[in-house]
């Protein structure tokens, strides 16, 4: 699920949030955290892992990139094209994966969350 917002005045956008954008931009797939940080430091940039984590929970936060968990738990990520709500369905063998609009599953969420009491809900 993502929302894009506009990017705050207070994100710098630093040498490091920049290959890290830059590199999601050219990806097709998700990403895990290390994966991307084991990129960017063959493409000779110099970004710590450390840092990297943050530009990716930032982003993720400002609706930038779509985050998943891989089959062991991992968070994985790919830069978001869709501004608004959207879901994805992913293949369990080669975690391919693509974004679809999903009305009946809104319904159903919305339907489901009422029978269990439930008036504000989220999903992902």
């Amino acid at each position: 699920m993502s929302t894009k917002t506009t990017e705050p005045a207070e994100v710098r956008n630093t040498k490091q949030r920049r290959a890290v954008t830059g590199a999601l931009q050219r990806l097709e797939d998700f990403i895990s955290t290390q994966d991307l940080h084991r990129l960017l430091k063959d493409q000779g940039e110099s970004v710590s892992l450390a840092t990297t984590y943050r530009i990716l929970q930032s982003m993720a936060e400002l609706g930038q990139v779509d985050v998943l968990r891989s089959a062991d738990g991992e968070a994985i990520y790919r830069r978001c094209e869709a501004q608004h709500h959207h879901h994805h369905l992913v293949c369990r063998s080669c975690g391919a994966a693509v974004e679809i609009e999903a009305p009946d599953v809104e319904t159903w969420a919305e339907a489901t969350a009422r029978r269990y009491g439930y008036a504000d809900v989220d999903h992902t």
